[in-house]
């Protein structure tokens, strides 16, 4: 009898571990289905990221992978993002190089940038092509919205509206009467110092165009200011009571050495392509950069938390990030169009750019059908005893 009992109870038992293990197994099975991973895609940026302009390209892409990181971390969308980065330099004889890396990785469903006006026009075939949709945080040659890509979009006003503006405070508000307009060669820099040049002849100035080509050699460090000497010495010439320069920091910085040398005291003005502190670290001496005035469509962040977590992220601030703010808007309303969409493709994001209204931190992101931001306002800065300061708008 004791052994009978024993092999009946072994056999209960049994047959109660076979039960517990049928709800067990449909469980996992249950769990299994609500842990399965969300898709991954791939959010890109493109711009200089190594050079005599990386500052540029720091500012922006910290901006973009603080976007991406809070979209991970808040976990209410319905896929996960990771950061791609094309490093074009802003270079547009590499841009296309990198635009042709980026469109060839399938994950990639959107890109911010490219940064230079230059390196978008030579990029946006490729992603044009291959239906990718790119939010420039910076690009503002008037052009690009001509080019019959139905993926551009930017977010920021173009030169159309930055360079007569720009003229109209150097010729209206300062009442200079004679002006210096010296362009870098590059798409960027010729268009918007063409920009100036016609406004400011119509404001009633005396103007003077020159063409100062920047110099590879800024690019890869190895300039100097003597370069310019002779561009500077015809500035002095001029005896304009204004310069404007039209092109990128990392020239600029040495033109004002030169400036400095050849005795130029006329005011001194640039764009957005020079409004950054790195402006006066790639000044000799430094005391050159001061006050040079600086415009942009872009602003001073004053979000706090925005501030704060970008600070955390890049370990420098934003206050003179220039186009951080603006490129942090770029990502968010990638973002917002992927989650926004029924199916994420990278042509129905294109779509849903073209219909989207998106509060950023800047502005709300709204564009025109050619992808030009609806609305936009100009803000000029002024480097005062070392560092940019916001003035306020033009």
């Amino acid at each position: 009898m004791k052994l009978r009992l024993n092999t009946t109870v072994a056999a209960v038992a049994a047959s109660a571990l076979l039960l517990m293990a049928v709800p067990a197994v449909g469980m996992a099975s249950a769990s299994g289905a609500a842990s399965k991973p969300k898709p991954t895609y791939v959010i890109g940026y493109e711009g200089p990221l190594s050079g005599g302009n990386l500052q540029l390209g720091l500012n922006m892409v910290f901006a973009v992978e603080l976007a991406i990181n809070q979209a991970n971390a808040s976990g209410k969308y319905p896929f996960k993002l990771q950061l791609a980065k094309y490093d074009d330099q802003g270079d547009p004889t590499i841009s296309p190089t990198e635009a042709q890396s980026a469109v060839a990785n399938k994950k990639l469903i959107a890109v911010v940038g490219p940064a230079f006006s230059g390196a978008t026009a030579a990029a946006e075939p490729y992603y044009n092509k291959a239906h990718v949709a790119t939010v420039s945080p910076s690009a503002t040659n008037p052009t690009l919205a001509a080019g019959g890509w139905n993926n551009f979009f930017r977010v920021v006003a173009d030169d159309g509206v930055q360079g007569p503006a720009d003229a109209d405070y150097l010729v209206k508000t300062k009442g200079f009467k004679s002006l210096y307009v010296v362009d870098d060669g590059s798409s960027y820099g010729v268009g918007l110092a063409s920009a100036v040049a016609a406004q400011a002849t119509t404001d009633g100035a005396n103007v003077t165009s020159a063409h100062v080509p920047g110099t590879a050699q800024c690019t890869d460090g190895t300039a100097s200011a003597t370069e310019y000497s002779a561009a500077a010495t015809q500035a002095v010439a001029s005896k304009a009571s204004a310069l404007f320069y039209g092109g990128y920091y990392c020239d600029l910085g040495l033109f004002l050495g030169a400036l400095s040398s050849a005795g130029y005291t006329g005011t001194i003005m640039s764009g957005d392509g020079s409004d950054s502190s790195a402006l006066v670290t790639g000044t000799t001496p430094a005391s050159a950069a001061n006050g040079v005035l600086l415009s942009c469509a872009c602003a001073v962040s004053a979000n706090t938390k925005f501030n704060k977590a970008f600070q955390n992220l890049a370990n420098f601030s934003s206050s003179n990030a220039t186009y951080a703010p603006e490129s942090y808007d770029a990502a968010n309303v990638i973002i917002a169009a992927m989650k926004a969409v029924k199916k994420i493709t990278r042509a129905n994001i294109v779509t849903e750019l073209h219909k989207i209204s998106f509060k950023g931190i800047t502005k709300t992101i709204k564009f025109q059908k050619n992808g030009n931001i609806a609305g936009a306002a100009i803000y000029v800065n002024q480097v005062k005893s070392g560092k940019v300061v916001q003035l306020g708008l033009e």
